[in-house]
Protein backbone atom coordinates (compact mmCIF):
# COMPACT_ATOMS: atom_id res chain seq x y z
CA UNK A 1 0.00 0.00 0.00
CA UNK A 2 1.43 3.35 -1.00
CA UNK A 3 1.53 6.51 1.06
CA UNK A 4 -1.25 8.00 -1.00
CA UNK A 5 -3.68 5.07 -0.72
CA UNK A 6 -6.81 5.86 1.23
CA UNK A 7 -8.57 3.59 3.68
CA UNK A 8 -12.05 3.99 5.11
CA UNK A 9 -11.29 5.60 8.43
CA UNK A 10 -14.57 6.07 10.24
CA UNK A 11 -14.27 6.41 14.03
CA UNK A 12 -14.51 3.08 15.88
CA UNK A 13 -17.55 4.45 17.69
CA UNK A 14 -19.36 5.38 14.45
CA UNK A 15 -23.02 4.29 14.34
CA UNK A 16 -26.32 5.63 12.98
CA UNK A 17 -27.28 8.91 14.59
CA UNK A 18 -23.75 9.61 15.93
CA UNK A 19 -22.22 12.69 14.36
CA UNK A 20 -19.91 15.45 15.50
CA UNK A 21 -18.77 18.73 13.98
CA UNK A 22 -15.42 18.57 12.22
CA UNK A 23 -13.86 21.35 14.31
CA UNK A 24 -14.99 19.69 17.53
CA UNK A 25 -13.54 16.39 16.34
CA UNK A 26 -10.26 18.09 15.51
CA UNK A 27 -10.12 19.61 18.99
CA UNK A 28 -10.74 16.27 20.67
CA UNK A 29 -8.35 14.31 18.49
CA UNK A 30 -5.65 17.00 18.58
CA UNK A 31 -2.39 15.41 17.43
CA UNK A 32 -3.24 12.02 18.92
CA UNK A 33 -2.85 10.10 15.69
CA UNK A 34 0.61 11.61 15.09
CA UNK A 35 1.70 10.79 18.62
CA UNK A 36 0.49 7.23 18.10
CA UNK A 37 3.31 6.74 15.62
CA UNK A 38 5.50 6.07 18.65
CA UNK A 39 3.05 3.48 19.97
CA UNK A 40 1.88 1.90 16.72
CA UNK A 41 4.26 -1.11 16.63
CA UNK A 42 3.29 -1.94 20.22
CA UNK A 43 -0.41 -1.56 19.40
CA UNK A 44 0.02 -3.98 16.50
CA UNK A 45 1.90 -6.44 18.71
CA UNK A 46 -0.82 -6.35 21.36
CA UNK A 47 -3.52 -6.80 18.72
CA UNK A 48 -1.80 -9.93 17.45
CA UNK A 49 -1.73 -11.35 20.98
CA UNK A 50 -5.38 -10.40 21.54
CA UNK A 51 -6.48 -12.17 18.36
CA UNK A 52 -4.51 -15.26 19.33
CA UNK A 53 -6.28 -15.19 22.69
CA UNK A 54 -9.70 -14.92 21.03
CA UNK A 55 -8.86 -17.88 18.80
CA UNK A 56 -7.83 -19.93 21.84
CA UNK A 57 -11.36 -19.64 23.25
CA UNK A 58 -12.95 -20.12 19.80
CA UNK A 59 -14.33 -16.62 19.43
CA UNK A 60 -12.41 -16.25 16.17
CA UNK A 61 -11.94 -19.11 13.73
CA UNK A 62 -8.34 -20.30 13.48
CA UNK A 63 -8.30 -19.54 9.76
CA UNK A 64 -9.46 -15.96 10.37
CA UNK A 65 -6.97 -15.54 13.21
CA UNK A 66 -4.16 -16.67 10.92
CA UNK A 67 -5.23 -14.24 8.19
CA UNK A 68 -5.47 -11.37 10.72
CA UNK A 69 -2.06 -12.18 12.13
CA UNK A 70 -0.51 -12.24 8.66
CA UNK A 71 -2.12 -8.88 7.86
CA UNK A 72 -0.84 -7.38 11.11
CA UNK A 73 2.68 -8.56 10.38
CA UNK A 74 2.36 -6.91 6.97
CA UNK A 75 1.05 -3.69 8.54
CA UNK A 76 4.01 -3.60 10.92
CA UNK A 77 6.39 -4.04 7.99
CA UNK A 78 4.66 -1.39 5.90
CA UNK A 79 4.70 1.08 8.77
CA UNK A 80 8.39 0.46 9.49
CA UNK A 81 9.27 1.02 5.83
CA UNK A 82 7.18 4.17 5.54
CA UNK A 83 4.80 2.63 3.01
CA UNK A 84 1.93 2.90 5.49
CA UNK A 85 1.57 6.38 6.97
CA UNK A 86 -0.31 7.01 10.17
CA UNK A 87 -1.81 10.45 9.59
CA UNK A 88 -4.91 12.59 9.99
CA UNK A 89 -7.02 10.19 7.93
CA UNK A 90 -7.42 8.25 11.17
CA UNK A 91 -8.76 9.26 14.56
CA UNK A 92 -5.90 7.38 16.22
CA UNK A 93 -3.61 4.41 15.80
CA UNK A 94 -6.26 1.98 17.03
CA UNK A 95 -8.64 3.12 14.32
CA UNK A 96 -5.90 2.75 11.72
CA UNK A 97 -5.27 -0.88 12.66
CA UNK A 98 -8.91 -1.83 12.43
CA UNK A 99 -9.43 0.14 9.22
CA UNK A 100 -6.46 -1.62 7.63
CA UNK A 101 -7.78 -5.04 8.63
CA UNK A 102 -11.32 -4.36 7.44
CA UNK A 103 -10.06 -2.96 4.16
CA UNK A 104 -7.83 -5.97 3.61
CA UNK A 105 -9.88 -8.81 5.12
CA UNK A 106 -13.47 -7.62 5.18
CA UNK A 107 -15.65 -9.40 7.75
CA UNK A 108 -12.65 -11.03 9.47
CA UNK A 109 -11.17 -7.61 10.20
CA UNK A 110 -14.36 -6.56 11.95
CA UNK A 111 -13.94 -9.31 14.52
CA UNK A 112 -10.65 -8.09 15.98
CA UNK A 113 -12.07 -5.70 18.59
CA UNK A 114 -14.22 -8.26 20.39
CA UNK A 115 -13.48 -8.32 24.12
CA UNK A 116 -11.45 -5.14 24.30
CA UNK A 117 -11.87 -1.36 24.38
CA UNK A 118 -9.62 1.39 23.19
CA UNK A 119 -9.08 1.91 26.93
CA UNK A 120 -7.19 -1.33 27.47
CA UNK A 121 -5.79 -1.17 23.93
CA UNK A 122 -3.96 2.09 24.60
CA UNK A 123 -3.07 0.98 28.14
CA UNK A 124 -1.30 -2.15 26.94
CA UNK A 125 0.46 -0.33 24.08
CA UNK A 126 1.67 2.30 26.52
CA UNK A 127 2.97 -0.30 28.95
CA UNK A 128 4.83 -2.16 26.22
CA UNK A 129 6.26 1.15 25.02
CA UNK A 130 7.26 2.27 28.52
CA UNK A 131 8.98 -1.05 29.20
CA UNK A 132 11.03 -0.60 26.02
CA UNK A 133 11.80 3.01 27.00
CA UNK A 134 13.02 1.98 30.43
CA UNK A 135 15.20 -0.75 28.93
CA UNK A 136 16.70 1.84 26.57
CA UNK A 137 17.22 4.36 29.37
CA UNK A 138 18.81 1.75 31.61
CA UNK A 139 21.24 0.70 28.87
CA UNK A 140 22.17 4.35 28.31
CA UNK A 141 22.70 4.96 32.02
CA UNK A 142 24.98 1.94 32.27
CA UNK A 143 27.00 3.18 29.28
CA UNK A 144 27.34 6.62 30.87
CA UNK A 145 28.29 5.11 34.21
CA UNK A 146 31.01 3.03 32.58
CA UNK A 147 32.39 6.05 30.71
CA UNK A 148 32.57 8.04 33.94
CA UNK A 149 34.10 5.07 35.75
CA UNK A 150 36.86 4.78 33.15
CA UNK A 151 37.83 8.42 33.71
CA UNK A 152 37.66 7.95 37.47
CA UNK A 153 40.06 5.01 37.26
CA UNK A 154 42.47 6.84 34.93
CA UNK A 155 42.62 9.88 37.23
CA UNK A 156 41.86 8.13 40.50
CA UNK A 157 44.29 10.09 42.67
CA UNK A 158 44.69 13.27 40.61
CA UNK A 159 44.01 16.10 43.04
CA UNK A 160 41.49 18.84 42.37
CA UNK A 161 39.59 21.32 44.55
CA UNK A 162 36.39 20.15 46.15
CA UNK A 163 33.71 22.83 46.29
CA UNK A 164 30.73 23.60 48.47
CA UNK A 165 28.56 26.66 47.72
CA UNK A 166 30.90 27.09 44.70
CA UNK A 167 33.64 28.05 47.20
CA UNK A 168 36.89 26.14 47.61
CA UNK A 169 36.35 23.64 50.41
CA UNK A 170 38.79 20.71 50.73
CA UNK A 171 41.16 18.78 48.48
CA UNK A 172 39.39 16.22 46.32
CA UNK A 173 40.26 14.05 43.33
CA UNK A 174 39.09 13.54 39.79
CA UNK A 175 38.42 9.95 40.81
CA UNK A 176 35.93 11.08 43.44
CA UNK A 177 34.31 13.61 41.10
CA UNK A 178 33.83 11.29 38.14
CA UNK A 179 33.09 8.35 40.40
CA UNK A 180 30.11 10.30 41.68
CA UNK A 181 28.60 10.23 38.18
CA UNK A 182 29.37 6.54 37.79
CA UNK A 183 27.45 5.78 40.96
CA UNK A 184 24.70 8.30 40.18
CA UNK A 185 23.96 6.68 36.84
CA UNK A 186 24.18 3.23 38.44
CA UNK A 187 21.44 4.40 40.81
CA UNK A 188 19.28 5.56 37.92
CA UNK A 189 19.87 2.33 35.97
CA UNK A 190 18.58 0.44 39.00
CA UNK A 191 15.60 2.78 39.26
CA UNK A 192 14.77 2.10 35.60
CA UNK A 193 14.68 -1.61 36.36
CA UNK A 194 12.52 -1.08 39.45
CA UNK A 195 10.03 1.12 37.59
CA UNK A 196 9.89 -1.40 34.75
CA UNK A 197 9.09 -4.19 37.20
CA UNK A 198 6.41 -2.03 38.84
CA UNK A 199 4.48 -1.45 35.61
CA UNK A 200 5.13 -4.89 34.10
CA UNK A 201 1.50 -6.05 34.31
CA UNK A 202 -0.89 -6.64 31.43
CA UNK A 203 -4.12 -4.61 31.43
CA UNK A 204 -5.34 -6.22 28.20
CA UNK A 205 -8.75 -7.81 28.64
CA UNK A 206 -10.00 -5.33 31.22
CA UNK A 207 -11.81 -3.49 28.39
CA UNK A 208 -13.35 -0.17 29.44
CA UNK A 209 -12.65 -0.82 33.09
CA UNK A 210 -15.33 -3.32 34.05
CA UNK A 211 -14.33 -6.55 32.33
CA UNK A 212 -16.36 -8.36 29.68
CA UNK A 213 -18.85 -11.22 29.68
CA UNK A 214 -16.42 -13.54 27.93
CA UNK A 215 -13.93 -16.06 29.31
CA UNK A 216 -10.95 -14.18 27.88
CA UNK A 217 -7.59 -15.93 27.97
CA UNK A 218 -6.00 -12.99 29.76
CA UNK A 219 -3.11 -14.94 31.28
CA UNK A 220 -1.97 -16.57 28.05
CA UNK A 221 -2.22 -13.22 26.25
CA UNK A 222 -0.16 -11.63 29.02
CA UNK A 223 2.42 -14.39 28.66
CA UNK A 224 2.45 -13.93 24.88
CA UNK A 225 3.32 -10.23 25.42
CA UNK A 226 5.99 -11.18 28.00
CA UNK A 227 4.41 -9.39 30.93
CA UNK A 228 5.41 -10.72 34.32
CA UNK A 229 1.85 -10.68 35.68
CA UNK A 230 -1.71 -9.52 35.13
CA UNK A 231 -3.20 -6.22 36.23
CA UNK A 232 -6.09 -8.07 37.80
CA UNK A 233 -8.77 -5.53 38.64
CA UNK A 234 -10.24 -3.69 35.62
CA UNK A 235 -10.93 -0.49 37.57
CA UNK A 236 -7.39 -0.57 38.97
CA UNK A 237 -6.10 -0.93 35.41
CA UNK A 238 -7.98 2.23 34.41
CA UNK A 239 -6.83 4.07 37.54
CA UNK A 240 -3.21 3.31 36.65
CA UNK A 241 -3.39 5.47 33.51
CA UNK A 242 -1.41 8.63 34.03
CA UNK A 243 0.15 7.33 37.24
CA UNK A 244 2.38 4.90 35.35
CA UNK A 245 3.29 7.56 32.82
CA UNK A 246 4.15 9.92 35.64
CA UNK A 247 6.41 7.35 37.29
CA UNK A 248 8.25 6.71 34.03
CA UNK A 249 8.77 10.44 33.52
CA UNK A 250 9.85 10.77 37.17
CA UNK A 251 12.42 8.02 36.57
CA UNK A 252 13.70 9.83 33.49
CA UNK A 253 13.79 13.04 35.53
CA UNK A 254 16.21 11.33 37.92
CA UNK A 255 18.44 10.48 34.97
CA UNK A 256 18.23 14.05 33.75
CA UNK A 257 19.27 15.37 37.16
CA UNK A 258 22.54 13.50 36.76
CA UNK A 259 22.79 14.87 33.21
CA UNK A 260 22.12 18.38 34.49
CA UNK A 261 24.76 18.10 37.24
CA UNK A 262 27.36 16.80 34.77
CA UNK A 263 26.45 19.51 32.27
CA UNK A 264 26.71 22.18 34.95
CA UNK A 265 30.15 20.95 36.03
CA UNK A 266 31.47 20.74 32.49
CA UNK A 267 30.08 24.18 31.69
CA UNK A 268 31.58 25.70 34.81
CA UNK A 269 34.93 23.94 34.67
CA UNK A 270 35.40 24.70 30.96
CA UNK A 271 35.17 28.45 31.65
CA UNK A 272 38.56 30.14 31.34
CA UNK A 273 38.42 31.20 34.99
CA UNK A 274 38.67 27.50 35.86
CA UNK A 275 40.10 25.88 32.70
CA UNK A 276 39.88 22.43 34.29
CA UNK A 277 38.12 20.91 31.27
CA UNK A 278 38.25 21.36 27.51
CA UNK A 279 35.19 19.95 25.82
CA UNK A 280 35.63 17.79 22.74
CA UNK A 281 35.41 19.62 19.41
CA UNK A 282 32.12 17.91 18.60
CA UNK A 283 30.41 19.56 21.55
CA UNK A 284 31.21 23.26 21.12
CA UNK A 285 30.06 25.88 18.64
CA UNK A 286 31.21 29.38 17.70
CA UNK A 287 29.87 32.89 17.99
CA UNK A 288 28.31 34.65 15.02
CA UNK A 289 30.25 37.83 15.87
CA UNK A 290 33.16 36.93 18.16
CA UNK A 291 35.84 34.89 16.36
CA UNK A 292 37.49 33.90 19.63
CA UNK A 293 34.49 32.09 21.09
CA UNK A 294 34.00 28.37 21.66
CA UNK A 295 30.58 28.06 23.21
CA UNK A 296 29.59 25.00 25.28
CA UNK A 297 26.17 24.87 23.62
CA UNK A 298 25.79 21.10 23.99
CA UNK A 299 26.19 21.03 27.75
CA UNK A 300 23.95 24.07 28.10
CA UNK A 301 21.18 22.41 26.11
CA UNK A 302 21.67 19.15 28.02
CA UNK A 303 21.27 21.16 31.21
CA UNK A 304 18.11 22.81 29.90
CA UNK A 305 16.62 19.50 28.75
CA UNK A 306 15.98 18.53 32.35
CA UNK A 307 13.44 21.35 32.51
CA UNK A 308 11.45 19.78 29.67
CA UNK A 309 11.19 16.53 31.60
CA UNK A 310 10.24 18.35 34.79
CA UNK A 311 7.56 20.26 32.91
CA UNK A 312 6.12 17.05 31.45
CA UNK A 313 5.98 15.53 34.91
CA UNK A 314 4.02 18.52 36.20
CA UNK A 315 1.63 18.38 33.24
CA UNK A 316 0.78 14.76 34.02
CA UNK A 317 0.34 15.51 37.71
CA UNK A 318 -2.09 18.31 36.96
CA UNK A 319 -4.24 16.03 34.78
CA UNK A 320 -4.60 13.37 37.44
CA UNK A 321 -7.32 14.81 39.70
CA UNK A 322 -9.94 12.29 38.54
CA UNK A 323 -12.53 9.91 40.05
CA UNK A 324 -12.71 6.20 39.21
CA UNK A 325 -13.31 5.14 35.64
CA UNK A 326 -11.90 6.34 32.34
CA UNK A 327 -11.93 10.05 31.50
CA UNK A 328 -10.79 11.66 28.26
CA UNK A 329 -8.57 13.98 30.31
CA UNK A 330 -6.01 11.17 30.24
CA UNK A 331 -5.41 11.76 26.53
CA UNK A 332 -3.34 14.84 27.33
CA UNK A 333 -0.85 12.78 29.35
CA UNK A 334 0.35 11.10 26.15
CA UNK A 335 2.17 14.10 24.58
CA UNK A 336 3.80 14.86 27.94
CA UNK A 337 5.11 11.31 28.22
CA UNK A 338 6.38 11.12 24.65
CA UNK A 339 8.04 14.53 24.83
CA UNK A 340 9.85 13.62 28.05
CA UNK A 341 10.94 10.27 26.63
CA UNK A 342 12.30 11.67 23.39
CA UNK A 343 14.20 14.49 25.09
CA UNK A 344 15.66 12.19 27.75
CA UNK A 345 16.75 9.35 25.48
CA UNK A 346 18.34 11.77 23.02
CA UNK A 347 20.17 13.60 25.81
CA UNK A 348 21.42 10.38 27.38
CA UNK A 349 22.77 9.16 24.03
CA UNK A 350 25.31 12.04 23.89
CA UNK A 351 26.79 11.70 27.37
CA UNK A 352 29.28 8.82 26.93
CA UNK A 353 31.01 10.62 24.05
CA UNK A 354 30.87 13.93 25.91
CA UNK A 355 32.77 12.33 28.80
CA UNK A 356 35.19 10.33 26.66
CA UNK A 357 36.23 13.27 24.44
CA UNK A 358 36.69 15.85 27.20
CA UNK A 359 40.27 16.77 28.12
CA UNK A 360 40.95 17.14 31.84
CA UNK A 361 43.70 19.58 32.82
CA UNK A 362 44.85 18.10 36.10
CA UNK A 363 47.77 20.52 36.39
CA UNK A 364 45.34 23.45 36.48
CA UNK A 365 43.16 21.64 38.98
CA UNK A 366 46.10 21.17 41.32
CA UNK A 367 47.23 24.76 40.86
CA UNK A 368 43.81 26.01 41.94
CA UNK A 369 44.27 24.76 45.51
CA UNK A 370 45.35 27.07 48.29
CA UNK A 371 46.37 26.67 51.93
CA UNK A 372 42.91 27.46 53.28
CA UNK A 373 41.60 24.22 51.77
CA UNK A 374 43.76 22.22 54.19
CA UNK A 375 42.21 23.72 57.33
CA UNK A 376 39.93 20.72 57.82
CA UNK A 377 42.88 18.36 57.54
CA UNK A 378 44.71 20.42 60.18
CA UNK A 379 41.71 20.31 62.51
CA UNK A 380 41.46 16.52 62.13
CA UNK A 381 45.22 16.21 62.76
CA UNK A 382 44.92 18.18 66.00
CA UNK A 383 41.91 16.10 67.05
CA UNK A 384 43.93 12.96 66.41
CA UNK A 385 46.53 14.32 68.84
CA UNK A 386 43.92 14.63 71.56
CA UNK A 387 42.57 18.18 71.07
CA UNK A 388 38.74 18.24 71.29
CA UNK A 389 37.48 18.73 67.77
CA UNK A 390 35.61 21.96 68.45
CA UNK A 391 38.79 23.47 69.89
CA UNK A 392 40.80 22.06 66.99
CA UNK A 393 38.33 23.68 64.59
CA UNK A 394 38.92 27.10 66.12
CA UNK A 395 42.69 26.70 66.16
CA UNK A 396 42.70 25.60 62.51
CA UNK A 397 40.60 28.62 61.53
CA UNK A 398 43.12 30.89 63.25
CA UNK A 399 46.16 29.16 61.73
CA UNK A 400 45.16 29.02 58.06
CA UNK A 401 47.95 31.32 56.92
CA UNK A 402 50.55 29.57 59.07
CA UNK A 403 50.02 25.92 58.11
CA UNK A 404 53.21 24.23 56.95
CA UNK A 405 53.94 21.96 54.01
CA UNK A 406 53.28 18.86 56.11
CA UNK A 407 49.63 19.86 56.20
CA UNK A 408 49.35 21.57 52.80
CA UNK A 409 50.12 18.45 50.77
CA UNK A 410 47.31 17.62 48.36
CA UNK A 411 48.51 14.09 47.61
CA UNK A 412 48.90 13.25 51.29
CA UNK A 413 45.53 14.81 52.04
CA UNK A 414 43.59 12.71 49.54
CA UNK A 415 45.50 9.52 50.35
CA UNK A 416 44.65 9.97 54.03
CA UNK A 417 40.92 10.24 53.27
CA UNK A 418 40.33 6.51 53.77
CA UNK A 419 36.74 6.39 54.98
CA UNK A 420 34.79 4.04 52.65
CA UNK A 421 34.05 5.87 49.41
CA UNK A 422 36.40 8.78 50.09
CA UNK A 423 39.34 9.84 47.90
CA UNK A 424 41.77 7.31 49.37
CA UNK A 425 39.24 4.47 49.29
CA UNK A 426 36.98 5.08 46.29
CA UNK A 427 35.65 1.51 46.10
CA UNK A 428 35.27 1.84 42.34
CA UNK A 429 35.01 -1.94 41.96
CA UNK A 430 31.79 -1.87 43.98
CA UNK A 431 30.33 0.73 41.61
CA UNK A 432 31.60 -1.23 38.60
CA UNK A 433 29.81 -4.35 39.83
CA UNK A 434 26.54 -2.44 39.96
CA UNK A 435 27.03 -1.34 36.36
CA UNK A 436 27.48 -4.96 35.28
Amino acid sequence: MSKGDSIAASPLWAKPGAAIAADAMAFMSRDDVLLDRELFPFDILATRAHVKGLASIRLIEEADASRINTALVELDRLFASGAFVLDERYEDGHSAIESFLVDKLGEAGKRVHLGRSRNDQVAVALRLYMKAVLDHARTSCVAIGRAALAVARTHEMDAMPGYTHLQRAVPSTVGLWMGSFAEGFADVAELCALTRSWLDASPLGTAAGYGVNLPLARQSVSDELQFSRLQVNPMAAQASRGRLEHQVVATLWQAMQEVRRLAWDFSLFSAEEFAFVTLGPGFVTGSSIMPNKKNPDMVELLRASAAVVGGAMTEIQQAMSLPSGYHRDLQITKPSLLRAVNVSLEALSHIPSLIETATLHTDRMRAAMDSAMFATDFAVKLAGEGVPFRDAYVRAAQAIEEMDDDVCDADASVRARVSPGACGNLMLDVIAARLG
